[in-house]
């Protein structure tokens, strides 16, 4: 799976949402996530990760071409603020 379909994938979910997508090994299936999104206010980080594991489900579960691994960071626009120092 292509880097910006996830991105796409997330962004057209979640309205407003910044995401960020590293390829970790080349292969398309390993991936690490950055997501800013206003939604995961009030929401602990558990909840937030399961709302992206919703959004992303039939691709996690594809058999081949599919994601195999995901790591995800999940933010505020707030908590993002405040961890870049601005």
């Amino acid at each position: 799976m292509e880097p910006t379909a996830i991105a796409a994938k997330i962004e057209g979910a979640l309205a407003g949402a910044q995401v960020q997508v590293e390829d970790l090994t080349g292969t398309k299936d390993h991936y690490r996530v950055t997501i800013i999104a206003p939604q995961f206010a009030d929401k602990s980080m558990i909840e937030q990760h399961r709302m992206i594991y919703k959004i992303l489900h039939d691709d996690m579960e594809a058999q081949g071409g599919g994601i195999h691994a995901l790591s995800m960071a999940t933010y505020t626009p707030e908590q993002w603020k405040e961890r870049q120092g601005t």
